[in-house]
């Protein structure tokens, strides 16, 4: 078997510093933290969309990763989700939507 580096998915650190690495791993960042907090709130794409006012498509774009994270699509998405937003640039990038403190 093969023991190049795409096998293992070890990416080399010069790859990691590049700005297309980053763009990736901020789309992805945002992916997780939206499913994450729909799935918690038990909501479908379509509810999002709905609470969002976006379509069903870009939600599901965003879940895929495929929608870079703009501070306005956050700011909507924490509106939606009635929550405040946490955002870790540092290392990986880490986007979360927490629920308002009572």
């Amino acid at each position: 078997m093969s023991s190049g580096y795409h096998t293992r998915w070890v990416v080399p650190p010069e790859h990691r510093e590049t700005e297309e690495y980053r763009a990736a791993g901020r789309r992805m960042a945002l992916a997780e933290a939206v499913y994450a907090r729909r799935s918690a709130l038990g909501w479908t794409v379509a509810e999002l969309a709905e609470r969002a006012g976006l379509d069903e498509e870009t939600v599901e774009s965003i879940e895929e990763s495929g929608v870079d994270p703009t501070l306005p699509l956050i700011e909507r998405l924490a509106a939606a989700f009635d929550s405040a937003v946490r955002i870790d640039p540092a290392g990986e990038p880490a986007i979360r939507f927490e629920a308002h403190a009572a």
